[in-house]
């Protein structure tokens, strides 16, 4: 059987083609100097179709950080139970970077630009947090409290950064500059997450008191509006009362 041509095989999903042509011509030519009418008429879908899936070309690039998170959250995590959770998390940030490596030309250009673009730069990192909580997911590690969640959440995808910086020029094949900074950040992360607990462990107590005095100072604000409410409420039983009496007279 005769193989399909190229045309014929792309896939029919024009958010997924928009993506691919994304890339395509960032692996061509400087970020900023590609139009949106650029990326249609790769990716041979029409401008409507554009504006349905995306916004903008950045946010054509957290549709491909989605890609990638469904690639690594898609696969079996079940071998890495024996693991320790660091290790589990360094394997699954491997699996990320292999799902990333057919774009990488085009995600050295991208990251240029965004060290080009502060704005573009922030919104993304919201993009790379919210798929480092995933990453966590996949690697069985519980994120506790809010505050301190948001805190390890950051520290991981500034990290993140960092190994991407390595990797984008890292060309052999067994990624050992790439391994090796991840190794690093993972030691390096553990030890601000143990600071990050024991700060929290720490402000524990503090928290709890502001909390009570909080407390307390909200009942006695409520206490008076209380008291007020109860007058009012004899008060007007007294008049009604008075006015059944003169009626019956």
């Amino acid at each position: 059987m005769a193989s399909k041509p190229k045309s014929e095989a792309k896939t029919t999903d024009p958010r997924a083609r928009i993506v691919d042509a994304l890339m395509e011509l960032a692996a061509e030519h400087r970020f900023e100097d590609i139009s949106i009418r650029d990326i249609c008429k790769r990716a041979d879908v029409l401008l409507a179709d554009f504006r349905d899936a995306f916004p903008s070309k950045g946010a054509v690039l957290a549709g491909l950080s989605r890609r990638i998170d469904r690639a690594v959250l898609s696969q079996d995590s079940d071998e890495l139970s024996d693991e320790s959770p660091r290790e589990r998390l360094f394997d699954i940030l491997m699996r990320r970077l292999e799902a990333m490596a057919p774009y990488k030309q085009g995600l050295r250009e991208a990251a240029g630009w965004l060290r080009r673009e502060p704005m573009a730069a922030l919104a993304m990192n919201q993009v790379v947090k919210t798929s480092m909580r995933f990453m966590l997911e996949a690697a069985a590690i519980e994120l506790d409290g809010a505050g301190a969640s948001a805190v390890k959440l950051q520290g991981l995808a500034l990290a993140w950064s960092r190994v991407l910086n390595v990797w984008l020029d890292d060309d052999d094949p067994g990624l050992s500059k790439t391994m090796a900074e991840l190794d690093r950040e993972l030691t390096r992360g553990e030890r601000a997450v143990a600071a990050v607990d024991r700060a929290n462990d720490f402000a524990w107590p503090f928290r709890a008191l502001a909390q009570a005095a909080f407390d307390a100072r909200r009942r006695s604000r409520e206490r008076p509006r209380r008291a007020r409410k109860g007058d009012e409420d004899r008060g007007g039983a007294d008049e009604y009362g008075a006015a059944g009496d003169a009626s019956l007279a």
